[in-house]
């Protein structure tokens, strides 16, 4: 019998979902254009690919993050817990 292609597809994201080490989570998002744009733009200034420049950002958004936490009783505890917000003024203008 003849696979769909949902199925095709499905069997594709699941062969394709972890890297290298065997680690990896699929995520679908829809960013507005410029975002998209400037995305592709910073990835090719660095020269790295648009998946390492966004988790390169992560990490260091998390690491600023965890050190603002830090500085409050139970803070690091509490952020690694995803049990206290710091407030979305640092990553909105």
């Amino acid at each position: 019998m003849a696979k769909t292609n949902a199925q095709r597809q499905s069997e594709y994201r699941e062969r394709h979902l972890k890297d290298a080490n065997g680690h990896g989570d699929r995520l679908n998002i829809v960013l507005h254009f410029h975002a998209k744009r400037a995305l592709e733009r910073l990835a090719f200034c660095y020269g790295v690919t648009q998946q390492e420049f966004l988790e390169g950002l992560l990490r260091q958004a998390d690491s600023d993050a965890a050190q603002q936490a830090s500085r409050l009783p139970n803070g690091s505890a509490d952020y690694y817990e995803k049990q206290r917000r710091l407030g979305p003024e640092i990553v909105t203008p």
